[in-house]
This record gives C-alpha cells, sequence and structure tokens, in this order.
C-alpha cells in the first residue's frame, strides 16, 4: 500500500511539472524567449527545487529546509516559508539570473499569500546589504517608502517594493538604499495575490495581480541609473531572506506557489497573459 500511494505521488508530480511545461510553450514567443526561470513550488522538493526551464537554476535551501504543504484553495502544492527558511541560487550558478549594466531590463513575479504583518519580507532577488553588493530585489512590507520628488522617506505599513541598485551600497548620504518604488495600497494577508517588480533601465514598477499600482510618488519610480555588477564575489539569488549585518534575515512568512524571472520589462498584459497560464487571480475591481 505504501509503495503504491508512492507511485501515485510521483506520477501525480510528474503530471503537475509536465502541465505547467506544456502551459509555457503556449506562451507569446516574445515572453517565453525572455524567461530566464521559473520555480513551480508543487514540483518535487530534493533539498530544493529546480526550474522547470532551467537545470542550472536549482533553488537550494539555506539554513533549513522550506516546506511543502497541499493548498486547498489553489488546490496544489505550494513552498511555506517561516522566520528562518529560505531558497538560494549560488553566486556561481546564476546565469543570466545575475542581470546587471547600464540599460538592463528584468521583471520579477509571485504568486504569494503573505500571512505576517511584519516589516521587511524579502521575497526575491540579488541582494546582500552585508557586503554592498545589491542589485535588485523585491520587498514586501518595507517601514518606509521613498517619494521620489524629494527623496525622502516616509512611514509605510503593508505595501510592495521593488528595488534596484546602481551602486550596490548605501544610497550616498543615506543610512540604507532608499531608490525604489511602491505600490499605493497594502497587499492583503492571507489572501493569494500575484506581486511583480519591473525595470527597463529607466524607471521601477510595481504590478498587484497585474496592474500598475499607480502612485504618482513612488510607482512608476524614476531610476536611470542602472544596475550594479556585483563580479564574481557578487550576491546569490535568494528566496525568502537576504543578507543584513552578516545575517539572513527579513524573512519571508507565508506560501509561495510560482516564482519567475525575466530578462525583459513585461508590459502589464504580458504580465497578465504569463500568470493567467499559471493561474487567474479574479479582480474585485
Amino acid at each position: 500500500m505504501k509503495l503504491k500511494l508512492l507511485v501515485l505521488y510521483f506520477h501525480l508530480s510528474f503530471l503537475c511539472f509536465s502541465e505547467a511545461k506544456a502551459q509555457m510553450e503556449e506562451l507569446d514567443p516574445s515572453i517565453k524567449v525572455n524567461l530566464i526561470a521559473l520555480w513551480d513550488f508543487d514540483s518535487p522538493v530534493h533539498e530544493g527545487w529546480k526550474s522547470i526551464n532551467s537545470s542550472s537554476h536549482f533553488l537550494s535551501f539555506g539554513d533549513l529546509p522550506v516546506d511543502q504543504v497541499f493548498d486547498s484553495e489553489l488546490n496544489r502544492r505550494v513552498a511555506v516559508f517561516k522566520e528562518r527558511g529560505w531558497l538560494k541560487v549560488p553566486r556561481e550558478n546564476l546565469g543570466e539570473l545575475n542581470i546587471y549594466g547600464k540599460n538592463p531590463e528584468l521583471t520579477v513575479m509571485a504568486l504569494v499569500k503573505k500571512e505576517s504583518e511584519k516589516n521587511w519580507q524579502a521575497i526575491a532577488g540579488v541582494w546582500d546589504e552585508s557586503r554592498s553588493k545589491r542589485q535588485y530585489y523585491m520587498f514586501l512590507n518595507a517601514s518606509s517608502k521613498t517619494h521620489q520628488d524629494e527623496m525622502k522617506r516616509y512611514p509605510s505599513q503593508g505595501r510592495l517594493h521593488g528595488h534596484i541598485s546602481a551602486v550596490g551600497g548605501k544610497t550616498p548620504g543615506e543610512v540604507a538604499w532608499i531608490s525604489y518604488g511602491s505600490s499605493k495600497d497594502s497587499i492583503p494577508e492571507k489572501i493569494w495575490v500575484w506581486i511583480s517588480m519591473t525595470y527597463d533601465g529607466k524607471e521601477i514598477k510595481v504590478y498587484v495581480n497585474g496592474k500598475l499600482e499607480k502612485d504618482p510618488l513612488t510607482n512608476p519610480f524614476k531610476y536611470a541609473e542602472g544596475i550594479y555588477d556585483g563580479g564574481t564575489d557578487g550576491a546569490d539569488f535568494t528566496v525568502g531572506a537576504n543578507s543584513v549585518a552578516n545575517k539572513m534575515t527579513n524573512q519571508f512568512i507565508g506560501k509561495m506557489a510560482f516564482l519567475a524571472v525575466f530578462k525583459k520589462n513585461l508590459t502589464s498584459k504580458e504580465i497578465q497573459e504569463f500568470q493567467n497560464k499559471l493561474f487567474s487571480i479574479q479582480s474585485n475591481d
């Protein structure tokens, strides 16, 4: 009986993995060709998760394993992030995840369910604050947002943020890095939401369920300096935590179903097309 259940588990896992791959084949070629990595957290766990479209982009466990549970709302398995669990692709394996330069393009997106309102929750990107190796990162729940007309930070709670750095270290004259876009509204807790950030070498944008969360002060956020080249000893690609003061912190508390990175600044239409192929979130708007 145990053997039959085990065989059934791997059979269903293979079907889900194959289904996601098949859905990717149906994408517009201009989207598909720019997809660097897609992680489906319903797929089998082997000390982490492999990307559907790239064997080199394997997300391995950090300090502790990241659990996988069945989510009845999505009817699929998802990754569960707690106080110490996180994932990484080591620097030497980044490949095209190492996005940098004067005029780079990128899109990072994830289907998440936030389960805590604690400040600073890391979603995904290449961002090591301990060694001044910041490149790009998507966060939730920063304690502040930057108003681009003044370049001053104001209190914030529960929002989505897209960070881009051209210098690697802190913003000159500031105690931290302050050039980042922020959503107009907070991201609801305990609800599945598609979150995305994009960059085209000129502006940082953040999207909620494929829609641009416009705010004249924070989104889109003008930033034309490009992305820092971290070099061979730069930051890892991490999910669920990032390095600050020589330790992994800013843990994401919640669940994640999908994570994707593109080497293109996707439009709202392209973001929605991609997300709808995987899992459509119906908006109340």
